[in-house]
């Protein structure tokens, strides 16, 4: 094996090395629109996080809405209590 055959294997595996490494910087950047555009157009969606209130390390207020109805939720501690809002 001479210099010229090693010199073309190092610059081959530089390109495929750079084109792979260009490839995964452009699906970062652009690979969410892609997929969102050739996806199936979404339905409506019924459930929404309208806001979230940290209250303390171990519980948090959630406003929720669905079907146009909001309902608070505390969550925390291993259980979930629920106030509805008009």
């Amino acid at each position: 094996m001479n210099f010229a055959d090693f010199a073309r294997a190092a610059f081959a595996l530089a390109l495929t090395l750079g084109l792979l490494g260009l490839c995964a910087a452009a699906m970062r950047r652009y690979g969410p629109d892609l997929v969102a555009r050739f996806s199936a157009p979404k339905k409506e969606r019924r459930l929404a996080i309208v806001e979230t209130l940290v209250l303390d390390p171990s519980r948090r207020l959630v406003l929720v809405s669905c079907d146009g109805r909001e309902r608070l939720l505390l969550l925390g501690e291993g259980r979930i209590v629920d106030g509805e809002r008009a």
